[in-house]
């Protein structure tokens, strides 16, 4: 894949599935993981991973091997239950993805296990299927609501143990018997896998984003890897608290964005703490203003003109899908994204999801008769390419379908700043592990 093919030091492998958009596989392969394959059933989806270098193998064609080092990503388009990927055992270094959320998303009707959506038990089959060393499962925060703790239980040791066949049992009594085993030493450590569970608010890792998740990461028992060393190594690297430092009269933030009008940074300043935090030691939380004035070697995203709010891509300042969309508005329970925060979590939704998240406040002041003080901020729709950003996808990255499919497919994604933080993670104790066993 175009943006993925950045080369690595070692020659490590890994499968990605429920792969979306290609966050979580663009985190991995830039931690230095090969892509091996990747499945994804969402139509549009797949045309993202196309259009981004994957090649996707004619309907019903299955792979029957794993690709070279110059050889594309195959992309096997489609439901993963019908996936078998038997011929991968034993070459694939990390199983990578996030079976789909809307089971345990507290946006959704959270059936949980009883939802047929509910893909879980694929992991496990594919865990089965290729025993990787390590496993990256990331999902939200859901699932650590009482009403699902028990089987969140379950999931986690049913990912230990896979090999233990689960038959005509239900879920309850499959996760009696684990509970049973998980006393015994297995007969051989490769059917075992250890875990590190985790919730992580994405910001806490340099996204501009309150994104609150749970990654889970497994690896296989014989390698004796150092969790102790990996949790070490995940460990947040930015907070709120050095935000507000930052935010201090003259402070660093403000001297980063030095044309913030002194109105806004009056409003902004005026609800920090009277007395500043300690010093954590750790990096400012990223802001939505410092996503599109741009993070990294990112160019600064230019505003949409009013009169180009027209659903048209005029292509200013030479990006894509920075695209104007009519009709934003702001209402009780539909609060926008404020420019000196981090945005509020990208949902799967096009532009009305409930909450705000997709509309935000601009630094002019309009004339408003109907608020208090006679005057307002303009707010505006984010573009795909400021939701983009807020994801932490390069702006090289080609997301196909229409507005509504693009956004969706932010929604669902992994950060790939978040993700790459864990996958370096896991490529550097296994390197440990490795160079231990020698």
């Amino acid at each position: 894949m175009a943006e993925l093919r950045e080369g690595s030091k070692k020659d490590r492998t890994g499968v990605e599935l429920f792969a979306g958009a290609g966050g979580l596989a663009m985190a991995v392969h830039r931690a230095g993981f090969r892509p091996l394959l990747f499945n994804e059933f969402a139509k549009r989806a797949c045309e993202t991973l196309e259009a981004n270098g994957a090649q996707r193998l004619p309907d019903g064609q299955k792979p029957t091997r794993a690709p070279g080092p110059n050889e594309k990503v195959p992309l096997v388009a489609g439901d993963v239950q019908d996936l078998d990927m038997d011929y991968l055992a034993g070459q694939v270094d990390v199983l990578a993805g996030g079976p789909p959320c809307q089971p345990f998303s507290l946006g959704g009707v959270a059936k949980g296990d009883e939802d047929k959506r509910n893909m879980f038990p694929q992991m496990f089959k594919a865990v089965q299927q290729i025993q990787p060393k390590a496993v990256i499962c990331e999902n939200v925060r859901g699932l650590l609501r009482p009403s699902f703790r028990d089987y969140f239980n379950y999931i986690q040791r049913e990912l230990e143990m896979p090999f233990e066949k689960r038959g005509n049992r239900t879920w309850e009594q499959h996760y009696k018997h684990l509970l049973e085993q998980r006393e015994k030493e297995p007969d051989d450590p490769k059917k075992r896998y250890d875990l590190v569970m985790m919730p992580v608010n994405a910001a806490d890792y340099g996204v501009p984003q309150i994104r609150n998740r749970v990654i889970i990461v497994a690896f296989r028992r014989d390698l004796d890897v150092d969790r102790e060393l990996f949790k070490t190594l995940v460990k947040p690297t930015h907070s709120e608290t050095a935000l507000i430092r930052s935010m201090e009269e003259d402070g660093e933030y403000w001297k980063r964005h030095p044309n913030v009008p002194d109105h806004v940074k009056e409003r902004v300043m005026a609800r920090l703490p009277k007395t500043m935090p300690m010093d954590d030691g750790l990096l400012p939380w990223y802001t939505l203003r410092d996503a599109i004035a741009g993070i990294g070697d990112n160019k600064p995203l230019p505003d949409v003109p009013d009169e180009w709010l027209d659903r048209t891509e005029h292509f200013l300042s030479g990006f894509t899908e920075h695209i104007g969309w009519p009709g934003a508005r702001i209402y009780d329970g539909h609060t926008p994204n404020e420019l000196d925060r981090p945005a509020k979590t990208v949902k799967a939704g096009v532009h009305g999801v409930p909450g705000g998240e997709s509309v935000m406040l601009l630094d002019e002041l309009v004339a408003d008769k109907t608020v208090p003080g006679g005057a307002r901020y303009k707010h505006r729709y984010m573009t795909v390419r400021e939701t983009a950003r807020v994801m932490t996808f390069p702006d090289t990255w080609d997301l196909r379908g229409p507005r509504g499919e693009k956004m969706r497919q932010l929604g669902n994604a992994v950060p790939v700043a978040l993700g790459e933080v864990f996958a370096k993670a896991v490529a550097t104790v296994l390197d440990e592990a490795e160079e231990r066993q020698k």
